[in-house]
């Protein structure tokens, strides 16, 4: 495995940096080449919230990156590996991720892969699970509908923190706490509540060309459905993204009648063991919609 700190790639030379020292506008030009949404603003949430590196040429551009959030002992999820077109296909994310696999030890691993990276992911031993439809568009307000039965619907505040925490914790199994403390600064958030206890949740805030929905942790359809249409009805008549694993049933549905239709794929896939537990029906909570491609 290649881990040299710099590399020549046809007439460029490259050396590894610490994305904290990156320029923001830097990395949002990055993303932009590729056409990915992320602002500055977005950019630099990500790197609150994980480590990375970038690769920079001669005379110090950013022509590409790599990232990765430590979620526990045993478990890290990679985000934000783009590499500039004029390096695709000369082996830049190979080497970019080599030094990411460095600094993840013997931990699983979890990513979402766009289709351009799939191929380079699975070279390097990872294995796909799922699909994530990334659905948005200009949003639509949403028919109305009842609430779940003996349940009502109320803002999150801070104080919510830990219980929503040990829901996301139950659905995604790793300990997400410091990255919904952050997203709650930023965003909107609406809780389900039957009787006295959170039993879904979601988080709407600023994200690439208007608003992203995610992260939304219920346990079925319905509560799902209830938690997101608060933000559609905000948002209608601009930009919404919502990333979900649903194929199919009443809450893919429900986003499809909300303005958001499919807009592409991305793969989760995983290295060294499995990352996504098979979703139940019942009161087990799943993740409806994902945070972002490098959140997870």
């Amino acid at each position: 495995m290649e881990r040299t700190n710099s590399k020549r790639l046809d007439s460029f030379e490259l050396t590894i940096a610490d994305i904290a020292e990156a320029d923001l506008d830097a990395l949002h030009a990055l993303s932009m080449s590729v056409g990915w949404p992320h602002r500055a603003e977005d950019w630099q949430i990500a790197r609150e919230l994980g480590k990375g590196i970038v690769a920079r040429d001669a005379i110090g551009r950013v022509l590409g990156s790599a990232m990765w959030f430590n979620y526990a002992p045993d478990f890290t999820n990679i985000g934000m590996v783009i590499t500039s077109p004029r390096l695709q296909m000369l082996g830049a994310g190979q080497w970019m991720m080599n030094h990411v696999l460095a600094q993840t030890s013997s931990r699983a691993i979890g990513l979402n892969a766009t289709r351009s990276a799939r191929r380079l992911y699975a070279s390097l031993g990872f294995v796909a699970e799922r699909t994530v439809y990334q659905c948005n568009g200009e949003a639509v307000v949403p028919p109305q509908g009842l609430l779940p039965p003996g349940a009502r619907l109320r803002a999150l505040a801070s104080d919510d923190l830990d219980e929503i925490a040990a829901l996301d914790r139950a659905a995604y199994r790793a300990d997400r706490t410091h990255v919904l403390a952050r997203l709650l600064v930023v965003s909107k958030g609406v809780a389900l509540v039957r009787g006295d206890r959170i039993v879904a949740f979601s988080l709407c805030r600023r994200f690439g060309r208007g608003h992203l929905i995610g992260p939304l942790v219920a346990a079925n359809d319905d509560d799902a459905i209830a938690v997101t249409r608060p933000h559609v009805s905000d948002h209608a008549g601009t930009f919404l993204r919502l990333d979900t694993r649903q194929k199919s049933g009443a809450f893919a549905e429900f986003v499809a009648q909300a303005g958001l239709p499919v807009y592409d794929t991305v793969t989760s896939m995983s290295l060294r063991r499995p990352w996504l537990v098979e979703e139940t029906s019942g009161e087990t909570p799943i993740i409806y919609a994902l945070v972002t491609q490098a959140l997870g």
